[in-house]
Parts: C-alpha cells; structure tokens; sequence
C-alpha cells in the first residue's frame, strides 16, 4: 500500500471512527439521562449483575478471530466462512449452557428474579453471533465509515424501545430488551454493508491456522472481560443491588468518555500497524503520532468530565445518583490512561505478539482480583482507588514491550504525553479556581467546560503543538 493511501485510510479511518464515537456517546448520553432518572440503582444492578457473563460469552464466541484476520497477510472466503460457522455455533452452545446455568448465577447472587432476566439478556449471544465474521471484514478493510453508520440507528432505535419500556413501569427488563434490539439491528446493518456473504460448506481447517494467534488474543480477551466487570460481580456478592447500581452507573459514564477516545483508536491501530511491520521506523513514526492525537483529546476530555461530575450527575440524572460521583472522578483519572493502553496493545498484537498480550493481560487481571478481594472490607470507593492506581502504574509494563518491538526510547514517549497531561491540568486547575464563586448549577458546569477547553487550547496554540495544527489544516481540508 503507497504510503498516501495508507496515510489517507488511517485519516479518513480517525476522522469517521471519531464521528462515529462521538454521535454514539451523545446519544448514550440523552438516552443515559432518560433512563437514570426513570430507573433506580437497584435495576441498574440487576442488569449489571449479568455483565460479567454477557462480556466473556460475547468474547468465547469471537475467539480473537477478528484480530486474526486483520493481522493475515491473505484472507480468502473459506477463512470468513470458517470464522462465520464457529461463531454462530458458539453463540448457540453458550447460550444453552447459560439458559440452564441461570439458577446458579441467581443463588451466587442471591437473586431469584435473575432467573428470567439472565435467559432473555444471554439471547444477545445467538443474535451476534450471525455477524462476526461481517465485522471483522469491515474492521480489516477500515470500512469505519460503514460501521459508524450502522451505529447510529441501532442506538437510537434501541434506546428509544428502553426509554418506553422504562417509562412503563417495565424497569430493568427496559435495560435487557435495549440491549438485545441493539445487537439484532447493528448485526443487520453489517450484513447490509458487508459484501461478504456465508455458504453452507463447513470447513473448519482455516481456524487451525489461526488458532495459534486468536487462542492467546481470546484468553487475554477473556482477562479483560474479567477485569472491567469484577466489580460488579465481587460488589454484586458482598453488597446491595444499590451498590452495584451506583458503580454500574459511575463506571457507565467514564466508560463512555473513555471510549470516545480507544474506540477511534481502536477502529484504526492494528490493521494500519500490521500493513507497515516489516518498517520498524515507520511504524514508530505512526505510532507517535497516534500516542500524541490519543492524549491531545483523552486527558483533556477525562479529566474535565471529573472536573464537571457533580454537577453533571445532579443535574443529569439527580439526587438519588449522588453517591457516584466520588467513584465517577477516581475511574475518570484511569480513564485518561485507558486509551493509551489501548493504543500500545494494539501495536503488540500488530506485531504478531498475541502471547506477550495475553500473558501482560492475564498478570495485570490477577494483580487487581487478588487486590479488590484483599481491601473489600474498606468499601467500594478504596477498591476503585486501587483498580486505578494498578491500571495507571502497569501502563510502565506496557511501554517496556513498545520499546521491544519499535524501539521507542522512554523520553520520546514521555515527550508526547506529557505535555497534553500537563496542560489539562493546568486548564481544570485555572477552570476551577476561576469558576468557584458561581452558585448556579448550570452556569458553573458551563463555565468550567468553557475554560477549561479555551484555556487548553489556547496553551497548545501558542506552544504551536504540532498535532493540532495537523488536526486542524485536515480538517479544514476536508471542509
């Protein structure tokens, strides 16, 4: 691939990946506001019980396959077919194994009414199952454009059916049903925009090929799962559904900040990295220049959303969510991390490396569950406060392989971090301080938004920060 075209994907690939993130959270974010103030923390937590079950299933039925094939030199339809006929089976055999494992998962938990909510929420497994091997034809071939559009009516459809469910006194099952009608219309949408269509031959002799690459990408993938959801298992088990509810919704918020920013990312990073392997200066020029556009917009966006969060969570979706926000601001200072981290194993697995992924994954999952279950006993805050501060330092490991495998000297990466995580702080710093004597609600999250971002722009503007002004000449050149 020329080095224009390859160069001009990965823009288009951003700049779509951005807009896509960025209609998608808005619409979270109405449809979030609606549903917080309709339900309790209570049916949050009922839902957010089952996340840990609904995350591993999801990731047993892609089984890393998706990784596999972006990082194939040659993929040929008898490897999508393959990758379709697994995952469809899969979805079916995890849900039937879930399906009568439902009784289990509600005494765990000490739920009864899990039963039936567990049964119709593990049907999203069978319905996505039909289309990995469609999105993993449309994430190899940076068809982001496509996958963005498909996005948007499945969020704003599917929100819609949990706002009227919710609102009809339907409470969790709202949450579950939006979920599923989520899942049916984006698979939908990829078999419409996927050229790609299954046959009936079932040969599975492709996966041995790339079983080798997706069994280390699906264990690591299964960590991670573990990882981001045992909060809500271990608070689920030792605390009141309110408990859960109140992480669940934390967690839901700086999920959704974070992933504005890893899921651009991600939309782009290993597909454009395993194109240019085989230049290792090449691929730390790009790498560089995605670590500087990563933090550019994540350290700002999240810690101005710690900034903002009492007055957004009271305003938002009231009083009765308060409790929160403390959790809401510790998870917004890893959140500022987590796209970094994104960012760096997506350059491991480009290399082929799905071992040093997945063992890096597994160690880190270990560390935090021994950790949680060691300091529950001092409450939910302190367990979030230990998740953040094990998260934050393990991204030293994570650069350790980055300068392995490109050679990146630990000056250069500190060179195009640091001064976007400098100069948020000092622009929620000014923003606060300034904003301070403001009594209206209203008046004060709109002023501290407003000067933080004019005060962070303003530093890079007359620092001459290199990647806003690229930012800023392709956009207006797309315009």
């Amino acid at each position: 691939m020329a080095e224009q075209s390859l160069k001009d994907k990965t823009a288009k690939g951003l700049l779509w990946g951005g807009i896509s993130n960025g209609v998608q959270q808005l619409l979270n974010l109405a449809f979030g506001i609606f549903l917080a103030r309709i339900l309790t923390p209570a049916d949050y937590g009922m839902v957010g019980m089952l996340a840990i079950f609904t995350a591993i299933a999801g990731t047993l039925q892609d089984s890393g396959f998706t990784s596999a094939l972006a990082n194939k030199k040659e993929v040929t339809h008898r490897d999508y077919n393959a990758v379709f006929w697994f995952s469809f089976l899969t979805g079916i055999t995890l849900y039937i194994i879930l399906f009568f494992s439902a009784p289990l998962i509600a005494a765990y938990y000490r739920q009864p009414d899990l039963v039936p909510l567990a049964r119709f929420t593990f049907l999203g497994f069978v319905i996505s199952s039909s289309a990995t091997a469609h999105s993993a034809y449309l994430f190899r071939n940076l068809m982001v454009k496509q996958k963005a559009i498909a996005q948007i009516p499945a969020l704003v459809i599917s929100g819609t059916t949990g706002i009227l469910m919710a609102y009809n006194g339907m409470s969790y099952w709202g949450i579950a049903t939006q979920s599923l009608v989520y899942i049916a219309i984006i698979n939908l949408c990829f078999w419409y925009f996927s050229p790609w269509r299954p046959t009936f031959h079932l040969d599975f002799r492709p996966l041995k090929e790339m079983f080798g690459f997706s069994s280390k990408v699906l264990l690591t993938n299964i960590f991670i799962q573990t990882n981001n959801n045992i909060f809500s298992a271990i608070i689920g088990r030792l605390f009141l559904p309110k408990d859960v509810g109140f992480y669940t919704q934390a967690n839901k918020w700086n999920t959704m900040g974070a992933s504005l920013i890893s899921g651009t990312i991600n939309s782009v990073a290993q597909p454009v990295l395993a194109q240019i392997t085989d230049n290792s200066n090449r691929q730390q020029a790009v790498f560089r220049k995605m670590l500087r556009f990563t933090s550019y917009l994540a350290f700002p966006a999240m810690f101005g959303l710690a900034l903002i969060a009492p007055e957004f969570i009271h305003l938002a979706i009231k009083d009765k969510w308060m409790p929160c926000v403390p959790i809401l601001q510790t998870l917004c200072i890893w959140g500022a991390f987590l796209p970094i981290t994104t960012l760096c194993s997506n350059l491991v697995i480009s290399q082929g490396k799905s071992n040093i992924y997945m063992w890096n994954t597994i160690a880190i999952g270990v560390l935090q569950v021994l950790a949680v279950l060691l300091i529950h006993r001092l409450g939910i805050y302190y367990m979030i406060l230990m998740y953040t501060c094990i998260n934050i330092g393990w991204l030293f490991i994570w650069y350790y392989f980055v300068h392995r495998e490109i050679g990146l000297r630990f000056l250069d990466a500190i060179k195009d971090i640091a001064p976007f995580a400098g100069t948020s702080l000092i622009a929620m710093g000014v923003s606060f301080m300034v904003t301070r004597y403001i009594t209206s609600e209203w008046l004060l999250m709109i002023g501290k938004i407003l000067i933080a971002a004019s005060v962070y722009l303003a530093i890079l503007w007359v620092s001459r920060s290199r990647i806003q002004q690229e930012m800023l000449q392709y956009l207006f050149k797309k315009k």
